[in-house]
Protein backbone atom coordinates (compact mmCIF):
# COMPACT_ATOMS: atom_id res chain seq x y z
CA UNK A 1 0.00 0.00 0.00
CA UNK A 2 2.56 2.73 0.83
CA UNK A 3 3.78 2.07 -2.52
CA UNK A 4 1.15 3.71 -3.96
CA UNK A 5 0.84 6.41 -1.21
CA UNK A 6 4.47 6.82 -2.05
CA UNK A 7 4.14 7.36 -5.84
CA UNK A 8 1.38 9.66 -5.49
CA UNK A 9 3.58 11.89 -2.74
CA UNK A 10 6.27 12.21 -5.64
CA UNK A 11 3.21 13.36 -8.23
CA UNK A 12 1.49 15.51 -5.66
CA UNK A 13 5.26 17.48 -4.55
CA UNK A 14 5.70 17.27 -8.59
CA UNK A 15 2.31 19.69 -8.87
CA UNK A 16 3.90 22.37 -6.74
CA UNK A 17 5.72 23.54 -9.80
CA UNK A 18 3.00 22.83 -12.15
CA UNK A 19 0.75 25.25 -13.96
CA UNK A 20 -2.32 26.00 -11.82
CA UNK A 21 -3.91 26.36 -15.36
CA UNK A 22 -3.52 22.88 -15.83
CA UNK A 23 -3.22 20.73 -13.25
CA UNK A 24 -5.81 20.62 -9.98
CA UNK A 25 -3.53 19.65 -7.23
CA UNK A 26 -1.52 23.18 -8.46
CA UNK A 27 -4.28 25.10 -7.98
CA UNK A 28 -5.33 23.89 -4.90
CA UNK A 29 -2.02 24.79 -3.63
CA UNK A 30 -1.97 28.53 -5.62
CA UNK A 31 -5.47 28.96 -3.60
CA UNK A 32 -3.98 28.15 -0.70
CA UNK A 33 -4.45 25.92 3.10
CA UNK A 34 -7.93 27.41 3.42
CA UNK A 35 -8.65 25.79 0.10
CA UNK A 36 -7.37 22.49 1.06
CA UNK A 37 -8.87 22.44 4.02
CA UNK A 38 -12.47 23.59 2.52
CA UNK A 39 -11.75 20.09 0.31
CA UNK A 40 -11.01 17.86 3.13
CA UNK A 41 -13.85 19.37 5.10
CA UNK A 42 -16.51 18.79 1.92
CA UNK A 43 -14.75 14.95 1.86
CA UNK A 44 -15.84 14.17 5.14
CA UNK A 45 -18.81 15.12 5.01
CA UNK A 46 -19.24 12.96 1.50
CA UNK A 47 -18.06 10.12 3.98
CA UNK A 48 -20.45 10.08 6.58
CA UNK A 49 -22.87 10.45 3.80
CA UNK A 50 -22.26 7.46 1.89
CA UNK A 51 -21.87 5.38 5.11
CA UNK A 52 -25.20 6.50 6.14
CA UNK A 53 -26.35 5.24 2.71
CA UNK A 54 -24.52 1.78 3.37
CA UNK A 55 -23.08 2.03 0.06
CA UNK A 56 -19.73 0.41 -0.17
CA UNK A 57 -18.60 1.68 -2.91
CA UNK A 58 -19.29 4.98 -2.18
CA UNK A 59 -17.73 5.05 0.63
CA UNK A 60 -14.69 3.66 -0.70
CA UNK A 61 -14.64 6.34 -3.74
CA UNK A 62 -14.97 9.21 -1.02
CA UNK A 63 -12.59 7.91 1.33
CA UNK A 64 -10.36 7.61 -1.55
CA UNK A 65 -11.00 11.18 -2.21
CA UNK A 66 -10.66 12.03 1.37
CA UNK A 67 -7.13 10.49 1.44
CA UNK A 68 -6.31 12.43 -1.77
CA UNK A 69 -6.65 15.58 -0.54
CA UNK A 70 -5.16 14.68 3.05
CA UNK A 71 -2.14 14.18 1.02
CA UNK A 72 -2.19 17.10 -0.71
CA UNK A 73 -2.29 18.74 2.71
CA UNK A 74 0.73 16.65 3.94
CA UNK A 75 2.33 17.69 0.93
CA UNK A 76 1.72 21.56 1.02
CA UNK A 77 2.71 21.61 4.65
CA UNK A 78 6.19 19.32 3.46
CA UNK A 79 5.07 16.65 5.58
CA UNK A 80 6.26 13.00 4.44
CA UNK A 81 3.97 10.28 4.08
CA UNK A 82 6.31 8.00 6.29
CA UNK A 83 6.00 10.18 9.19
CA UNK A 84 2.62 9.46 9.38
CA UNK A 85 3.06 5.46 8.92
CA UNK A 86 5.74 6.11 11.65
CA UNK A 87 3.04 7.28 14.03
CA UNK A 88 0.88 4.76 12.78
CA UNK A 89 3.72 1.89 13.94
CA UNK A 90 4.17 3.65 17.31
CA UNK A 91 0.63 2.77 17.92
CA UNK A 92 0.98 -0.94 17.24
CA UNK A 93 0.36 -2.76 20.59
CA UNK A 94 -1.41 0.08 22.14
CA UNK A 95 -4.73 -0.04 23.35
CA UNK A 96 -7.09 2.89 22.12
CA UNK A 97 -7.00 4.39 25.83
CA UNK A 98 -3.46 3.99 26.08
CA UNK A 99 -2.34 5.94 23.14
CA UNK A 100 -4.94 8.54 23.97
CA UNK A 101 -2.78 9.02 26.95
CA UNK A 102 0.08 9.03 25.18
CA UNK A 103 -0.74 11.65 23.35
CA UNK A 104 -1.70 14.01 25.82
CA UNK A 105 2.30 13.65 27.17
CA UNK A 106 3.27 14.43 23.88
CA UNK A 107 1.54 17.59 23.35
Amino acid sequence: MDDILNKLEKILEDRKTANADESYVSSLYVKGLDEILKKIGEESAEVIIAAKDDDQNKIIYEVADLWFHTLVLLRHKDIEIDKILDELSSRFGLSGLEEKANRKTKQ
